[in-house]
């Protein structure tokens, strides 16, 4: 399906989305409510392109296929959540024209590994459940510095003035192994509160580098993510913003103690 290109009249908003448990992909919960509803309030986009925590590469990888497959990458749930499934079309031609925004880095056009995995779809089928958006991932990759994820950002920040969502998938706080499974309404930690806070006080800081690229230098910030996969995505999105927009926060709330569910909107 090919995505039309041309400059749109509304600037589409750039979002991070604080993903959670794959469950959300088929529960009724506070969050998943709100992404009901930002699916039914955010213009509609000509396309979706999601940089998602569970892509995680040594060099850049963008979807490029057809119809990309739904990737259920994980283990020990209910079987109802192995069927679900998200159809929507992919689109080679903005895989392509993001290989060209990031050019002269080396962008491989994945046309058969990879497709949607859960940080993807389980948001998507909750905002457009339709699958009638074609979408593209775009990995992390591992081997680059904080501060170039954040210019990631603002390299493709003109796909918005084209009517495509860029959302970063991923959570703040994400530290699973001090997670208290059997209480999703536990008390935050303290180090998880005061990271959230840093994040939330630097959002609209105008320096380079920006003050997020050292969030996981902060001792609150190593508590919050033993791995940074999950805190990236946060960084392009705000490289998307022009430093005048509105940066909003449409959803709060620490899960179990450890998991944030925070999601932030820019536009």
């Amino acid at each position: 399906m090919s995505v039309n290109t041309s400059v749109v009249q509304t600037k589409l908003p750039a979002i991070f989305i604080g993903h959670g448990s794959p469950m959300n992909a088929i529960e009724d919960n506070p969050y998943t409510q709100k992404w009901e509803h930002l699916g039914k309030t955010l213009p509609r986009p000509t396309a979706i392109l999601v940089i998602s925590a569970h892509w995680y590469t040594r060099g850049t990888a963008i979807t490029s296929m057809l119809k990309p497959k739904t990737i259920h990458d994980f283990g020990g749930f209910p079987e109802e959540l192995y069927q679900v499934e998200y159809p929507a079309p992919g689109s080679p031609e903005l895989a392509q024209q993001v290989a060209d925004l990031l050019s002269p880095e080396p962008v491989y056009l994945d046309t058969q590994e990879w497709g949607l995995d859960h940080g993807t779809w389980e948001i998507l089928v909750r905002m457009y459940p339709k699958a009638d958006i074609p979408v593209v991932q775009l990995s992390i990759d591992a081997t680059k510095p904080m501060a170039w994820h954040h210019e990631l950002g603002r390299k493709l920040s003109v796909l918005r003035e084209h009517g495509v969502l860029i959302m970063g998938s991923g959570n703040i706080v994400h530290n699973l192994r001090a997670m208290n499974w059997q209480n999703a309404q536990a008390e935050p930690y303290p180090w998880a509160i005061s990271f959230e806070q840093f994040v939330y006080d630097n959002l609209q800081s105008r320096e380079l580098p920006h003050p997020l690229t050292n969030g996981l230098e902060r001792e609150d910030g190593k508590l919050s993510n033993p791995s940074p996969e999950h805190y990236l995505p946060i960084l392009p999105i705000l490289g998307t913003w022009d430093g005048k927009e509105k940066i909003s926060i449409p959803i709060e709330g620490i899960v179990s103690g450890s998991l944030s569910m925070m999601s932030i909107q820019i536009g």
